[in-house]
């Protein structure tokens, strides 16, 4: 056997006996359905581990070659700090199509194993404190800072949309998601590049990228309702869930507990005050959208809806409509009318709103 063959061999099985060691025989398998581990010149595996930092998560650039067909990251993402620089880095390192393997405890999976530990009701205080520390304060502005100086980000709650709407923004897209043990393992395919966008909503007040006049894109304020990065998952969603009545995605896994209770009553909406007081929309308009969910209306009507400025109250209110083109069908309606006289148009639209919100008590969902 020939110096480069054994060389081969012999790295080639302290990568798959590192895998299985490490991760278990399943593990080995799900890595082994989406990645070549005999092509150790291609594939590269990390073990970002609880100590990691910005440092570390930079020393990549060093530690792995570019243009790899895969990546297989061992440690769940829960023990890093910088997730989305991870994510970016990583991105960097592959080839356009290379694959990105890596694990995660969701926040449904550590539920349940915190929640076992104790008997009631001391499971669930244990369960809120926690939720509470490792959830809740990494997202709060005066709070986060003092959060990651005490636990360096290790071991932080994130949710299955979270991650996966990071790896999306990131230039990933799922390949496939497999429960083994307690973690989520995940396989991701290189599509592109990193959004790199530092305006990522995370906070409990967000700013979503909307559609405006003239194709402006404009930042509509708002309470959130969804987990974090779930604007990354529209196509997503759209191609697993479809739509539902009233045009919103069916069964929308994005949107939070508390954020189903917002939309019943509106509050998620009231920081859209702030738009209409800078302009970017008025009290009655077509309801402002994103670019994806644009991209699913007519070409026709698409170019028509950029000559009107967006409205905190849409038509949808007035009409009612069920169904993508039963919207569709009210927007040009109300266009129509909106180009015969405006200011009467917008009276008459807001009364109805006004009536249909009030009295027939319609919602968003």
């Amino acid at each position: 056997m020939g110096a480069g063959v054994k060389e081969h061999t012999e790295v080639n099985s302290i990568y798959k006996d590192a895998l299985r060691d490490e991760c278990g025989e399943e593990v080995a398998k799900f890595v082994g359905a989406h990645l070549d581990m005999s092509n150790f010149l291609e594939v590269a595996l990390l073990d970002t581990g609880s100590h990691i930092n910005l440092l570390n998560v930079f020393s990549i650039q060093e530690l792995i070659s570019n243009g790899l067909t895969g990546v297989v990251n061992i440690k769940r993402l829960n023990d890093v700090r910088y997730v989305n620089k991870l994510l970016e880095e990583v991105n960097k390192k592959l080839a356009t199509g290379g694959v990105y393997i890596l694990c995660v405890e969701t926040s449904s999976m550590r539920k349940h194993r915190v929640l076992s530990k104790l008997q009631p009701p001391f499971n669930w205080v244990h369960y809120f404190i926690d939720f509470t520390y490792k959830r809740v304060f990494p997202k709060l502005k005066g709070i986060r800072k003092i959060y990651f100086g005490l636990s360096g980000g290790r071991n932080r709650v994130l949710s299955k949309i979270e991650v996966l709407g990071r790896l999306y923004s990131c230039g990933y897209e799922l390949l496939e998601e497999k429960k083994i043990g307690n973690q989520l393992w995940i396989a991701a395919v290189k599509k592109g590049n990193p959004d790199y966008n530092e305006d990522a909503t995370y906070g409990p007040l967000i700013r979503l990228k909307r559609v405006g006049k003239g194709g402006k894109i404009i930042k509509v304020y708002k309470m959130r309702t969804m987990h974090p990065f779930s604007e990354y998952l529209q196509p997503y969603i759209s191609e697993k869930y479809g739509l539902q009545k009233g045009g919103k995605f069916d069964n929308d896994p994005r949107i939070t507990t508390i954020g189903r209770l917002f939309r019943k009553f509106w509050i998620d909406e009231m920081p859209m005050i702030i738009n209409l007081l800078k302009g970017d929309i008025k009290v009655v308009g077509i309801r402002p959208i994103s670019r994806h969910y644009l991209s699913l209306y007519p070409e026709d009507i698409q170019s028509r809806r950029r000559n009107y400025k967006p409205g905190l109250l849409p038509p949808f209110y007035a009409d009612l409509p069920e169904t993508l083109e039963e919207i569709v069908s009210s927007e040009e309606k109300y266009m129509n009318a909106y180009d015969k006289g405006k200011i009467s148009t917008d009276v008459r639209y807001f009364f109805r709103i006004v009536y249909n919100i009030f009295i027939k008590r319609a919602r968003s969902n």
